[in-house]
């Protein structure tokens, strides 16, 4: 689960980038799109902050997820340790 939104990051961060070098580009190569740098900017501001905030949601998750398998691992491990027999 979490790979999918390290994915949805790094997508989001390369649109941010690419909307980020979009301010460089003078008006007159960019027909039909709008030229003013500060919406650009601004886009790539939001692309960037919704890739940060993906990218925290896939740690988080990944460490929700190890946390529920060394849970599951050591009730395992209990379980066989008072199975075993004494003796």
């Amino acid at each position: 689960m979490s790979r999918n939104f390290y994915i949805l990051a790094a997508t989001l961060a390369f649109f941010a980038l690419l909307s980020a070098a979009m301010t460089l580009v003078p008006s007159s190569f960019q027909p039909g799109l709008p030229a003013n740098g500060s919406l650009w900017r601004t886009v790539s501001m939001f692309l960037l902050l919704f890739g940060l905030i993906a990218a925290l949601i896939g740690v988080m998750s990944h460490l929700f997820e190890q946390v529920d398998r060394r849970t599951e691992e050591a009730r395992k491990a209990a379980r066989r340790k008072n199975r075993e027999p004494r003796g």
